[in-house]
């Protein structure tokens, strides 16, 4: 059965577009299967009354015709996937399609005759066209079982026609070319099939792309917000449920795209800070939790270092200094590429004016993104906790 993705879809311009390289492939040979019959019919009307037996054609009109109709089915096809590719798929199409191409190989000795020598069968590689085409339709078994049917059809046409026995060397070339046949079904079906998945794997990112560009422009960012800016501890617990849902989804974008081969470098910011907050958690009691509205480009690894240090220095000020029993560690990535990183506590904290930074802050935090070139802000207020802001 033929799956597409629709009309104007992704899917269906995959098969268009292999359709249209096996058309561009019937051309070829079948031209040269008209070319390689008409050397044979002009040698076989010059040829010395000795030879002329030998390379004459038994029944020269009916392979003239069969390699005719060969190219008015390419014809036929190049018109058609041009308008509606889908109908070379369809069940009448593969039916002439395998017709002809069974016809061409079966019939092969019979149109030379057993004793007439031939360089070229006829039809040459024209058969394959529709091995492929039933590779493409189907699968790998189904393409595997018509290279099959063509290399046996060409044996059983040299038995019946030819001089081929059941034993020796002929035998060899016979299922040579049953295998030959066979295998370019089996890989067409087989390519045909990776090659849809990952059209569906690359719409599928796409999609969740686009939503997150939505959500990033519009809901993510309002729940952030009111996470980082609400006192009402039960309207930020909902919009840290509800932004943990959506940002689950983006992250499932990312695995996509990492498993169609967009692989990030270097260590992985996210889950650097997670570790990093967790570690503050099991050894302070703070609750520490890591938002993201989108997943920041891989960074080198001095930032992804420095930030990791200054986060963890910022989540340990926030427990001890500020008696905080929770933080929001904020990370966003800036139009111009850079990432934004903010540590938010519920706790204390001070006037930043009047109150002389500690060691901890100055090295571990305004040290560590200064020499990875980044920049460091402190927002706090007497009982509305503190929010150490970083970028680079």
């Amino acid at each position: 059965m033929v799956t597409t993705a629709g009309p104007d879809g992704d899917e269906a311009a995959l098969e268009r577009s292999l359709l249209t390289g096996i058309v561009a492939f019937e051309w070829v040979a079948g031209i040269w299967a008209a070319v390689a019959l008409g050397i044979d019919l002009a040698q076989a009307a010059n040829a010395p009354g000795s030879d002329a037996g030998r390379i004459s054609l038994a029944h020269p009109g009916p392979a003239a015709a069969l390699v005719a109709a060969a190219l008015a089915f390419t014809a036929w096809s190049t018109v058609t996937v041009r308008t509606q590719a889908a109908r070379l798929l369809q069940p009448i199409a593969r039916t002439v399609h395998g017709t002809l191409a069974l016809a061409l190989v079966f019939l092969d000795e019979w149109a030379y005759g057993p004793h007439n020598f031939h360089s070229q069968s006829l039809g040459s590689i024209w058969p394959f066209t529709w091995v492929f085409v039933m590779g493409v339709a189907a699968a790998g078994r189904i393409g595997f079982a018509a290279g099959t049917a063509v290399g046996t059809t060409a044996w059983l046409g040299a038995l019946r026609f030819g001089e081929l026995s059941w034993t020796g060397d002929e035998v060899m070339g016979a299922w040579g070319t049953v295998v030959l046949y066979a295998l370019g079904g089996a890989v067409t079906g087989f390519a045909a099939i990776k090659l849809r998945e990952a059209e569906r794997e690359v719409a599928l990112a796409r999609a969740r792309e686009e939503v997150g560009r939505t959500l990033h422009d519009g809901v993510l960012q309002t729940l952030a917000v009111i996470q980082r800016r609400s006192t009402d501890e039960e309207l930020v617990r909902l919009a840290r449920d509800q932004e943990t849902e959506l940002r689950e989804f983006l992250f499932g974008a990312r695995r996509e795209r990492r498993t169609l081969g967009a692989r990030r470098r270097g260590p992985d910011l996210l889950a650097e800070l997670r570790a990093a907050a967790a570690l503050v958690e099991r050894r302070d009691g703070l609750r520490a939790e890591v938002v993201a509205v989108t997943e920041p480009a891989a960074p080198g690894d001095a930032v992804v270092a420095a930030l990791k240090g200054a986060v963890a220095e910022a989540l340990t000020n926030a427990a001890k200094h500020g008696h905080a029993t929770r933080a929001t560690v904020y990370v966003d990535q800036d139009d111009d590429g850079g990432i934004f990183c903010s540590v938010k506590d519920d706790g204390e904290g001070f006037d930043p004016a009047a109150t002389d930074e500690g060691t901890g802050l100055t090295t571990s935090v305004r040290g560590r993104l200064a020499d990875v070139g980044g920049s460091v802000e402190i927002d706090s207020r007497p009982g509305a906790g503190a929010e150490v802001r970083m970028r680079v």
